[in-house]
């Protein structure tokens, strides 16, 4: 990896401990990566410079993640296929002392555990894929405890709270300023579930694919909102927007379809040959009840061919 622009007037003295810190991750036990496991692994490493780089060193990991970024964007982006991807994930801990860390959902684990959790971002292109950005979620009650924020040294700029919706947008706005080059951005059922993460993409012009829960409600022609006129003289003038047409639950709209329906695409060559799935696919009409408009979108339902149950 080639470190340049906020990097170009750093000291040996520096980067030698990045590079020790970096062949000691690649090449240390998955389950033993403290730094003295790998001072054992890096010739002429010390494992106290690596703390130190690590903990008291003023680098930006901000730059860092970006030069990763735009060299990942050398051989993933600018490609009708490249595509970011968000997700989060969680590292469990035993204390309270971590940045962040607290009882919340940990989606490795399935349950509500003692962890940290971070969104991340990674760029992807056919098989290929690469983390290129990261955002560590604090959760509202570290926001409101000034003290713990303080010993655990949370910067005055991250001490506000973010949702995880929040911190996926500007990750996707931040990766556009810098010019990493993707056609569309992916996520699954958490992100696509929220209304306000898919009008935030829509309103930042990206194309986007997303899972949403089977009971989204969706329209099948634009609803039209409008004021509907009261009937009668007496009470105060209607001021809410109502649907002109029915709203239904995308399973029970695909459970409605006749088979037919379903057409068999190919989504790309595996080991085992061509992998295809079966798709209905509808033009669909969000609203969230309160917009003058409601948004249209595509809704794909999708199929395994041999394991028709299997849905998303």
């Amino acid at each position: 990896m080639r470190f340049k622009g906020h990097f170009q007037n750093t000291t040996r003295s520096v980067l030698k401990p990045v590079g020790d810190s970096l062949r000691g991750l690649m090449q240390a036990d998955p389950n033993k990566k403290n730094m003295e496991r790998m001072e054992e692994r890096v010739p002429d490493s010390d494992e106290q410079q690596l703390q130190q780089m690590l903990t008291d060193s003023p680098w930006d990991h901000q730059a860092v993640m970006d030069q990763v970024a735009l060299e990942a964007d050398r051989w993933l982006g600018g490609h009708p296929e490249s595509c970011l991807l968000l997700d989060e994930t969680g590292f469990e801990k035993s204390g309270k002392h971590s940045v962040g860390v607290g009882r919340q959902w940990f989606g490795r684990g399935g349950k509500v555990e003692n962890c940290q959790v971070g969104v991340m971002a990674a760029l992807g292109r056919d098989q290929r894929v690469t983390l290129i950005d990261a955002r560590l979620y604090l959760q509202q009650s570290w926001c409101e405890d000034a003290q713990r924020r303080e010993r655990a040294g949370v910067p005055e700029a991250k001490r506000v709270f973010r949702t995880k919706i929040a911190l996926a947008l500007e990750m996707v706005a931040h990766q556009r300023q810098i010019g990493v080059r993707f056609s569309w951005v992916g996520a699954d059922g958490f992100y696509g579930n929220d209304p306000g993460f898919l009008r935030g993409l829509d309103a930042m012009g990206e194309v986007f694919v997303a899972d949403v829960h089977c009971d989204q409600l969706m329209f099948v022609e634009d609803p039209k909102p409008t004021v509907k006129q009261k009937k009668g003289k007496r009470g105060r003038p209607a001021t809410k927007l109502e649907a002109n047409s029915p709203a239904i639950r995308v399973d029970e709209w695909q459970a409605q379809q006749p088979p037919d329906a379903w057409q068999r695409v190919k989504i790309r060559d595996s080991t085992r040959g061509k992998l295809e799935v079966e798709v209905l696919h509808q033009r669909a009409w969000l609203w969230d009840n309160e917009e003058s408009a409601a948004h249209e979108w595509h809704l794909l339902v999708r199929r395994e061919i041999h394991a028709p149950d299997e849905i998303r």
